[in-house]
């Protein structure tokens, strides 16, 4: 697995992240910067977490697995695009606190809400070898850049962008399992 690969499951895993920084910030009218800073940092260290979590508990099941590593990465990043893009249709995935969702128990909520999905990722890339501290920093960098951008930009993008986004995110966590499948069974 390549960079661009772990960039382009960055960017499908982060797109939670993104969406609810948006819903906050919206909801929010007036962001602060503390609030901008709180919401990136948490939701990156979350998301760069849930996936080294994963990848161990992936390394002590892989002997089990071996064989078929790359259906069991193929089927959970399959699932894992596609209960993004299922939840981006669904209106009731979300509530919002009404206070402020950047603090205490919102906040530890939220973060963990969105990055159970990397859990999945990091369990995929230990099934096919991947070492994780690399692609574990770049989905968290990534994740608290695209968080904050999704703060500080929320109430310019709107609420509708936030489906959109999701969608594209989970279409790119399929596309990745589907390469991670190909590349297993037909090419080699």
């Amino acid at each position: 697995m390549n960079v661009l690969d772990v960039i382009m499951i960055a960017l499908g895993l982060s797109a939670d992240a993104f969406s609810v920084a948006v819903g906050c910030s919206i909801s929010l009218c007036k962001v602060t910067p503390g609030q901008v800073f709180r919401f990136g940092f948490h939701f990156g260290f979350f998301q760069g977490l849930m996936p080294i979590l994963g990848w161990f508990a992936g390394r002590v099941a892989h002997h089990y697995i071996s064989t078929w590593d790359h259906w069991v990465a193929f089927s959970l990043l399959t699932s894992v695009g596609g209960k993004a893009i299922y939840e981006a249709f669904n209106e009731d995935r979300r509530e919002l606190d009404e206070y402020d969702p950047t603090r205490g128990l919102s906040l530890v909520i939220f973060s963990v809400a969105t990055s159970i999905d990397a859990l999945a990722v990091g369990l995929s890339l230990a099934a096919i070898e991947v070492r994780i501290w690399q692609p574990a920093t770049i989905i968290g960098a990534i994740t608290g850049a695209l968080t904050v951008m999704g703060m500080v930009l929320g109430n310019a993008i709107g609420s509708h962008s936030g489906r959109r986004i999701e969608v594209a995110g989970g279409l790119i966590l399929i596309g990745i399992g589907l390469k991670v499948l190909i590349s297993h069974t037909l090419l080699k």
